[in-house]
Order: C-alpha cells, then structure tokens, then sequence
C-alpha cells in the first residue's frame, strides 16, 4: 500500500482528529491541521505529538485556518515544500450552530457559509495548482447527510451551509476530472454522541427572537428535538466509523475511488436521495457526450 501525503482541515477534534489518527495508522503521512496550535489548540497539538510517538505513526500538527487565504496559502506550501507533493485534501472543517432559524442573524449565516464553504474554496486556491501539476491527487469533502436527507427544525444554518458545500463537491469533480484529480464525498449522518458537534454549535444571537420560540407553541422544542435525534441513533452508532470510511476510500486503487459514501447509522434517506441525484448527474453527463468528466483522466 502507498504512502499518500494528507491533509486534513479542521483536525483538533471530532470527525478531524479521528480520520487524521486512522489514516496514519494505516500508514499514511497525514497533516492533522487547525488553528490556533499555539493558542487555544496547544493542547490538542500535544496530544496528536503524543499520539504520533506511542503508536509510531507519522502524524503532524499543522497551522491552518481555513477563514484566512495567507494561512491556506502558507500551509499547502509548508506541505509541499517538505513533500514535493500532495496526495489527498480532505475537506473537513466545519462549524454547526442549533437553534431557531429566524433568531440567527444574517452575519451568522454568512459565517457559517464562511467556515462550511468559502473556507474550502480557500484551501483549494492553495492546494489545487499543485494537484493539476502533478495530475493526479484526491479532493475529499466531508459532506452531511442533512444536505439531502431527513432535516429536523433549529439546524437551517447549518443544513443550508452543507448543502452549499455538497454543491460544490459535485461541481469540482467534473472540473478537476481532465486534470487527473479524484472527487469523493463522504456523508456521515447524526451522531449524537462521540464527538462536540453538538455540544460546541453555535447559538442564536438574537435573544429576543430566541426567547419568543421558547414561549407559545414551540416551548421546549430546542430539548424535544434534541431527545428525539438521539434516540433515532443506534446506540451502538460509533463516530469512528466516519473515520474509517475515510481510509477505505483512500485505499481504494487511483481511479476507483467511489464518488460517494454514505456513512448514516440512523438512515435518514440522504442515501436514497443521492443515489437519484448521482445518477441522473451520471447521465446527463452521458448525454451531453461529457462522460469522461466522471472519472480522472489517468496519464
């Protein structure tokens, strides 16, 4: 098995730090990036260092926020000069926020598309020059389910940010495809417990708003909503599958990776949704006489 070269972004927790752990045990050099590693995140560095020595893996920490060009800029070319290469970008960083819809500002919108959208365009503005110079590499996004599947109240922000990104993800495969560069999507679904998806979104910054959904009707919601998507889960639903997903993919063969994987312990129906969209993409790229653009150019 190769030794691939990887980043991934939002790695000081969650779906981020598993993935980057699993990769390098199955042998992989992998960036394991974030911000603030001198700050807020030292600890987190720490531990990915401690991680690296016991297990004798080859996982780094690496200075990246995704809401700053200089800094993407900076750490695709910190890689590369180290490398001379990157194999796979993953696309992970990301921010949720829960809550009613009206209550959030429209700047809190904005900087949930911000961290959930733009910041991968900045990370590809960086990365994506090298990849077509090499032809060849792997772009995988880390999606959600929500963007086509089951969609409970007081996560709008959130969803309409995913499915931005998941938009995105489709329109990049078709153009990266000439230059060699693999597309993959993965989708985890609801886990409720295991990671600090939940217990770090965001909240409303409209208190008044936030207060009148919690009165009339709608008194409770917030908690009832919650209750009930985590019964939806598997008890047994085990956020380290996410992770491991991610080394599938990046195992597989250059070009064979799939162009989507589900991972929904919960089976909110994205999987049913995507499969239509996949297809019907699949075949109005036949149509058009575009079929090429649905794997990698290989040279």
């Amino acid at each position: 098995m190769p030794n691939h070269i990887v980043l991934i972004t939002g790695a000081s927790s969650g779906f981020g730090a598993l993935a980057a752990r699993a990769l390098a045990r199955a042998g992989h050099t992998v960036y394991a990036s974030m911000r603030e590693t001198q700050g807020r995140n030292a600890a987190q560095v720490a531990a990915a260092a401690n991680y690296a020595r016991e297990h004798g893996v080859d996982l780094r920490t690496l200075e990246l926020d995704v809401a700053s060009q200089a800094s993407a800029d900076a750490a695709i070319a910190a890689v590369i000069a180290a490398h001379g290469r990157l194999d796979a970008l993953v696309h992970n960083a990301g921010h949720m926020a829960f809550g009613p819809a009206e209550a959030f500002t429209p700047e809190q919108f904005a900087q949930l598309y911000d961290s959930n959208v733009l910041g991968a365009q900045r990370v590809n503005r960086a990365a994506l020059p090298h990849l077509r110079e090499q032809r060849r590499g792997l772009v995988l996004w880390v999606s959600s389910s929500s963007a086509r599947g089951g969609t409970p109240p007081y996560l709008a922000p959130y969803f309409a940010a995913k499915a931005a990104m998941d938009s995105l993800a489709v329109s990049y495969a078709g153009e990266l495809a000439r230059w060699g560069i693999e597309t993959s999507i993965l989708v985890p679904g609801a886990f409720t417990s295991g990671t600090n998806h939940f217990a770090h979104a965001g909240a409303p910054a409209d208190s008044a708003r936030l207060a009148d959904y919690e009165r009339g009707p709608t008194a409770g919601f917030g908690a009832e909503i919650l209750q009930k998507l985590a019964a939806g889960v598997p008890v047994d639903a085990d956020p380290a599958s996410v992770a491991d997903a991610m080394v599938a993919i990046l195992d597989r063969p250059y070009g064979q990776r799939p162009f989507r994987v589900h991972v929904d312990p919960a089976d909110d129906g994205s999987a049913t949704v995507s499969a239509v969209a996949d297809r019907i993409r699949a075949e109005f790229l036949w149509r058009n006489d575009l079929a090429d653009l649905l794997h990698p150019r290989i040279v």
